[in-house]
C-alpha cells in the first residue's frame, strides 16, 4: 500500500512539474485558419495562404509545440485561397480549400509532394471540412451548416448541398461582427460525431469570434449543441488575445486531446492571426471543454522550431520564408554571388513586384542591402495590400518615404544606387533608416504610425508583412536580408538608467551611467517631467521603470504631493482627514508607457473609482511592474491599505497599453503579524525563483526579503534584515550589473538628515557586501544630491545616446577616459 501511495505521489509530482499554462502560441505572426492532422506520431498543419504564393506551407511536429516548415505545396491558384482542411484518408493526403467562388481539392501520396494540381469540386461555400462515416462514405461540410457528399476518391461531389445545422444561438448583447457560421471541422469520438464550428465573424470587435461545438450520432445530423458553448471565446477587449476562433480538435499519441485555433494579439491586428493551442478534456456527459494545464507530448526526435526569416540568398531557389503577392514568378529571380536579383514590375508598391515574409514580433527590426538598376526603383517596405504599405524606396537619386499609399515624401539620396535600408517597427511605430555601409545610419523618418494597416480598415484578412520591392525597369539586387526581434537582451546593454523623485519638486528625475557606478542626472538635475503636469495631486513620488517583453518602457508612480498645502495646491495637509485615513492618504497612481523614453502616453488611475469596495482606500503607493510568464500578462504590484489599517502588498494585471486594469487588486503579501505594515515591494526573477525585497515596519523600517516559486503568491517570510544601515530605509530596488553575476540592492536611507541611496552587492542573495551610499563609497553622482525612491534598468548604447542627446548632453562625455 505504501509503495502504491509513493508511486502516486511521484506521478502527481511529475505531472505538476510538467504542467503548463495555456493557451500557448505555437506559431506567432500571420498563421490563420489552422488545419491540423495526426499521422501516427507525426503532426502536420497548414494555414490560409490568401494571395501569397506559393501557398499552403506545411508544418511538421512531434509534440504539438515545436514546428518545422516542410514545404509549400501549391505554386499558383485562382483567387484568394483560405481556410483549408488538411487530412489523410487511407494512403492519400488531401487539402480541401475555397477560392474564386468554389471549392478545390489537391492530393498527394507523400506529404512533401508532389501534389496534384487543384481540382475544382464545383461547389460553393467556404471553410470546407471533410468527414467519413462508419460505412466509408465521404462528405464535405462548408459554411452555413451545409454538407454535400463526395465520391469515393474525394475528387468530386454527389448530389446537392443541404443545410443540416443552424449553429449555436449566442446572447444578443454580445459584440460580434456577424453570425457567420463557418469553419466546420469534424471528429468521431465515443460513438458521436463532433462538429466544431466558428461563429461571430473573424475580425471586427475584439469579442467577435468564437468556437462552438455540437454532436450527433449521424454525420448529417441532427446536431445537438454543447452546453459548454462557446468552447473558446474572447469575452473582453482586455484579453491578451482578440477574436479567438476557427478551432480544430486533435488527439495526441497519449490519447489526450487539444484544440488549435487562431487569434489576434491584443492591439496588433497588423501582425495577423497567430496559431494557438489549448488542451481539452472530455466531460462525463460526453462533451469537451478547455482546461488550463496539461502534460505535453514527448517527441521521439528534437525539432528545430520556427521559420528562419533572415536570408543570405545563396540560391538556387527561394527560401520557404518568401512568397510573391498575387503572382508566382520564380523566373523573375536570379541568384548570383549571394545577391538576389529581382526583375522589376509596375511603378509603385501598389503595382510593383514584392517578395514578402511574415513578421512575428511586436517589436522587430529588418534590414537589407539594396542595389538599384538603371531606371529601377527598389526598397524595403511593410506591405498589407495595394492600398496599405509603408517604408522606403529609391531610384538612386531620391528616397521616397511611404507612410501609406496616399502619403509619400521625397528626400535627396546622397548615397547612390547601392545602399542599405533598415526598418524598425516598434509597437506599430515605424522608423526608417538608410546607410552607405550598414554601420553608420541616417534616420529618414521616425514614429510613423502603421497601426491602421490591417483587415478592419482594408479587408482581405492579410497581415502587414516585410517586403522587398522592385519596380520600373531592369532588376533590383538584394543581399544580406536580416530580421530580428528588436527587444534588447543583456548582451545588447551597455548603460544604466535611474529614475527617482526629489522632495523639493515632486517631479520625475532621470540619471544615466555608462558603468553602473557613476550617475549623471539629465536636464541639469531638473525634473524631466514635472509632477504638476501629470498627477492629480500635482506631484509624483516613488517612480519605477520596467522594460516589458515587447521592449517598451513602463513607468509607474504614486500620485501624491506630501507638501501640496505648503506649495499652494491644497488647502489641507492631506486630501482627507489624516486621523481617519493616515499619512498621505492618496488614492491614485500615474501610469506611463513609452517606446523611446522621450514620448510618453499617460493614464491616471484612481482605486476608489474601481468599485464601492475601494472607496475607503487609505493609500496607494510605490507601484512597480513585472511580467507574469505563466499568465502572459503585465503585473503591477503596490502598497495599499484601507483607512488607517496596516499596509499590505497587492497586485493587479494590466493591459499591454498600460491604461486599464484587467483585474481587481489581490493580496500579494502581508506581514506575519498583520498589525505590521509591509510596503515598497520590488520583485526580480532569478532563474526559477522570485526574490521580493520589501520594507518592514517591525520596529525600525528596514529591508527584508521573501522568495517564491510564483510571481503573484506564496512568498516565504524571512526574518532577516538585509540593509546594513543604522537608520530607517525604504524603497528597495534590485538591479544587475551588465554581464556579471552580481546584483545590487539599492535602498532609500530616509531616516538620516540628508536623504541618500545606500547600496549592497550580492551574487547568491545570502551574502551581501555593503557598498556605502552615493559619494561615500564606490557609487557616485556628478550633478545631483538627495534622490528619493529610485529604480534602475539597463539601456543599449543607442538608447542612452538618444536620451542624452534629447536632453542636451553628450553620452560620450560620460564615458570614462582610457
Amino acid at each position: 500500500m505504501m509503495r502504491l501511495l509513493l508511486s502516486l505521489l511521484l506521478l502527481l509530482s511529475f505531472l505538476q512539474m510538467n504542467a503548463q499554462t495555456y493557451p500557448k502560441v505555437i506559431l506567432p505572426g500571420d498563421y490563420p485558419d489552422p488545419s491540423i492532422m495526426r499521422d501516427g506520431k507525426d503532426y502536420y498543419m497548414t494555414h490560409s495562404p490568401f494571395y501569397y504564393a506559393p501557398g499552403f506551407l506545411i508544418w511538421h511536429s512531434q509534440d504539438l509545440m515545436n514546428w518545422e516548415p516542410l514545404c509549400r505545396v501549391m505554386p499558383q491558384y485562382e483567387g484568394s485561397a483560405m481556410a483549408p482542411d488538411l487530412l489523410k484518408y487511407k494512403d492519400t493526403y488531401y487539402i480541401y480549400y475555397p477560392a474564386a467562388g468554389t471549392n478545390w481539392v489537391m492530393w498527394a501520396k507523400d506529404i512533401r509532394g508532389p501534389w496534384s494540381l487543384p481540382v475544382d469540386l464545383k461547389v460553393g461555400g467556404i471553410d470546407p471540412g471533410h468527414v467519413v462515416d462508419r460505412e466509408g462514405n465521404r462528405y464535405l461540410y462548408v459554411d452555413k451548416g451545409e454538407v454535400i457528399r463526395l465520391t469515393e476518391d474525394g475528387l468530386a461531389t454527389v448530389g446537392e448541398k443541404k443545410k443540416v445545422y443552424d449553429g449555436w444561438k449566442y446572447p444578443d448583447h454580445w459584440d460580434t461582427e456577424c453570425m457567420c457560421l463557418e469553419s466546420p471541422k469534424l471528429n468521431e469520438h465515443n460513438g458521436y460525431y463532433y462538429l466544431t464550428s466558428a461563429q461571430g465573424g473573424t475580425a471586427g470587435p475584439a469579442t467577435s469570434h468564437m468556437v462552438v461545438s455540437a454532436r450527433s450520432k449521424s454525420v448529417t445530423g441532427p446536431w445537438e449543441n454543447s452546453p459548454y458553448n462557446p468552447i473558446v471565446h474572447t469575452y473582453s477587449a482586455t484579453d491578451s488575445w482578440w477574436s479567438k476562433g476557427h478551432g480544430t480538435l486533435i488527439d495526441d499519441v497519449n490519447g489526450n486531446w487539444w484544440i488549435v485555433y487562431h487569434a489576434y494579439a491584443n492591439g496588433y491586428h497588423t501582425l495577423g492571426r497567430s496559431t494557438l493551442i489549448e488542451p481539452i478534456e472530455w466531460t462525463e456527459d460526453g462533451w469537451y471543454r478547455t482546461v488550463s494545464a496539461a502534460t505535453p507530448v514527448t517527441p521521439e526526435q528534437e525539432i528545430k522550431h520556427g521559420l528562419e526569416l533572415s536570408d543570405d540568398f545563396k540560391g538556387p531557389q527561394l527560401g520557404l520564408q518568401w512568397t510573391f503577392w498575387k503572382e508566382y514568378a520564380p523566373k523573375s529571380l536570379t541568384f548570383k554571388e549571394d545577391i538576389l536579383w529581382m526583375k522589376a514590375k509596375g511603378r509603385t508598391p501598389a503595382d510593383g513586384r514584392v517578395l514578402l515574409t511574415t513578421a512575428e514580433d511586436k517589436n522587430y527590426e529588418t534590414q537589407v542591402e539594396i542595389r538599384t538598376g538603371n531606371g529601377n526603383v527598389a526598397g524595403l517596405i511593410l506591405y498589407y495590400n495595394e492600398k496599405a504599405y509603408a517604408g522606403v524606396v529609391s531610384d538612386g537619386k531620391r528616397f521616397y518615404i511611404y507612410r501609406n499609399a496616399e502619403h509619400k515624401t521625397e528626400l535627396p539620396n546622397r548615397i547612390g544606387k547601392h545602399f542599405f535600408a533598415r526598418l524598425h517597427n516598434c509597437g506599430n511605430r515605424l522608423s526608417v533608416e538608410v546607410s552607405k555601409d550598414g554601420e553608420e545610419w541616417t534616420v529618414l523618418a521616425s514614429d510613423m504610425d502603421v497601426s491602421s494597416l490591417h483587415h478592419n480598415n482594408y479587408g482581405g484578412f492579410y497581415a502587414l508583412r516585410v517586403g522587398l520591392f522592385s519596380a520600373g525597369k531592369g532588376s533590383s539586387g538584394f543581399s544580406r536580408f536580416r530580421y530580428r526581434n528588436a527587444v534588447p537582451r543583456e548582451k545588447d546593454m551597455s548603460a544604466y538608467l535611474m529614475v527617482f523623485h526629489k522632495d523639493e519638486d515632486h517631479g520625475l528625475h532621470m540619471a544615466i551611467s555608462p558603468d553602473g557606478y557613476t550617475f549623471t542626472a539629465l536636464n541639469e538635475g531638473k525634473p524631466v517631467i514635472a509632477g504638476d503636469t501629470i498627477a492629480e495631486q500635482k506631484g509624483i513620488r516613488d517612480p519605477h521603470i520596467f522594460r516589458g517583453p515587447d521592449g517598451a518602457f513602463y513607468l509607474s508612480m504614486t500620485d501624491l504631493h506630501i507638501y501640496a498645502q505648503r506649495d499652494g495646491y491644497r488647502d489641507t495637509e492631506w486630501e482627507r482627514d489624516g486621523k481617519e485615513y493616515g499619512w498621505g492618504n492618496n488614492r491614485g497612481l500615474v501610469l506611463m508607457k513609452s517606446w523611446d523614453l522621450i514620448h510618453w502616453k499617460r493614464t491616471n488611475l484612481r482605486f476608489d473609482k474601481l468599485s464601492a469596495a475601494y472607496s475607503e482606500v487609505g493609500c496607494a503607493w510605490a507601484p512597480e511592474v513585472t511580467y507574469d510568464d505563466k499568465k502572459g500578462k503585465l503585473m503591477m504590484y503596490f502598497t495599499m491599505r484601507f483607512k488607517n489599517e496596516a499596509n499590505k502588498l497587492y497586485y493587479v494585471y494590466v493591459n499591454d497599453d498600460f491604461d486599464k486594469l484587467e483585474t481587481l487588486p489581490q493580496l500579494l503579501f502581508q506581514y506575519p503579524d498583520e498589525k505590521i505594515s509591509a510596503i515598497d515591494a520590488d520583485i526580480t526573477r532569478i532563474e526559477d525563483k522570485y526574490h521580493m525585497f520589501y520594507v518592514s515596519h517591525d520596529g525600525g523600517a528596514g529591508i527584508k526579503q521573501a522568495v517564491s516559486d510564483r510571481v503573484n503568491s506564496d512568498y516565504e517570510y524571512n526574518a532577516r534584515w538585509y540593509d546594513p544601515e543604522p537608520t530607517a530605509c525604504e524603497a528597495p530596488n534590485l538591479w544587475k550589473r551588465i554581464g556579471e553575476d552580481r546584483w545590487v540592492l539599492m535602498y532609500d536611507v530616509y531616516g538620516q538628515k540628508v536623504h541618500n541611496f545606500g547600496f549592497s552587492e550580492t551574487s547568491d542573495f545570502v551574502h551581501f557586501t555593503p557598498l556605502g551610499q552615493f559619494n561615500q563609497g564606490v557609487m557616485r553622482t556628478t550633478n545631483f544630491t538627495s534622490p528619493k525612491h529610485g529604480a534602475i534598468i539597463h539601456l543599449t548604447r543607442q538608447e542612452a545616446e538618444r536620451l542624452a542627446e534629447h536632453w542636451g548632453m553628450s553620452y560620450d562625455a560620460l564615458l570614462p577616459s582610457e
